[in-house]
């Protein structure tokens, strides 16, 4: 019988951004605009869906203002357990991207996996930092410290990389060896380099790693910062490389696509990127 799972992405713009409101209502606003999109997919009966990068703020990370720390939160917590209650609602497994503290001062890009039940199953925390063009991220978040875990729900394996990660081919390689079949990468990138970039590396990700992937992005100019524009095109993509779902460069958009998990026994049957790896000879050659 066929493994056909239908997944959703959620790419939205600001519903307030800084000078709008305090923080809290901030986050509170960009919750209250995700609620219609994750009932919209209850309704279409998604059965995994997964939220943009830090997906109930804006990005601050265009500056450095430790007022934003305020926004951190325990994991789980408030946000993750408000999205357990959608997630047994509906059926459905959710992918949770918060800015998370863990402690005083240890604050971390993380995302939440909810299961269908409303279970939590674990996090995942980003593990490559930019600090480069607009991007401070190391002045907010610690690289993460959890490797590049798998999380078995009730729909098929799901594993996480959050934006920048996409650059690095080492960690997309780690989640694949660890059983994903779905690679989830919320994320929060403008127009530029990086926009050419996004239809490449992923693509490339699922070919080499014979799994599929949700690629996430948000939409819209957000100020004050104005870094430039978020310009969505959230995918889906399968382990032929094929982008066989896209969204709009500019709109709040659920992306809903149906894929065959089979495709992924097929593929790795023809090619063995498992059995014909050779990692005893990689090691002269990579630095630590």
């Amino acid at each position: 019988m066929a493994r056909i799972v239908k997944s959703g992405l959620i790419q939205l713009s600001l519903a307030k951004t800084e000078g709008e409101g305090t923080i809290a209502e901030i986050m509170e606003a960009m919750v209250q605009k995700h609620i219609p999109y994750i009932e919209e997919a209850g309704r279409q009966g998604v059965q995994i869906l997964c939220f943009q990068e830090i997906f109930n703020t804006p990005y601050f990370c265009p500056g450095q203002d430790s007022a934003w720390y305020a926004s951190a939160e325990s994991v789980p917590g408030p946000t993750t357990e408000r999205m357990q209650v959608y997630a047994k609602k509906y059926d459905m497994v959710i992918v949770v991207p918060v800015y998370e503290k863990d402690q005083a001062g240890v604050l971390y890009n993380t995302a939440a996996v909810i299961d269908a039940d409303g279970t939590y199953l674990g996090k995942y925390r980003k593990n490559h930092i930019p600090q480069t063009g607009g991007f401070w991220e190391k002045f907010f978040f610690k690289p993460g410290n959890l490797g590049y875990p798998v999380f078995q729900t009730k729909y098929a394996k799901v594993g996480v990389y959050i934006c920048y990660d996409r650059h690095f081919p080492d960690g997309a390689r780690c989640l694949g060896l660890n059983g994903a079949e779905i690679v989830y990468n919320p994320s929060a990138t403008t127009v530029g380099q990086s926009q050419n970039l996004w239809k490449l590396e992923q693509p490339a990700h699922a070919v080499a790693n014979g799994y599929f992937m949700g690629c996430i992005n948000r939409v819209g100019i957000e100020k004050p910062w104005n870094l430039g524009r978020f310009y969505g095109t959230s995918y889906f993509v399968n382990p032929l490389g094929e982008i066989i779902a896209c969204a709009s460069e500019d709109k709040d958009e659920l992306l809903v696509a149906e894929f065959d998990l089979d495709l992924i026994e097929q593929i790795r049957s023809k090619w063995q990127f498992y059995r014909d790896r050779r990692p005893e000879t990689y090691g002269e050659i990579t630095a630590p």
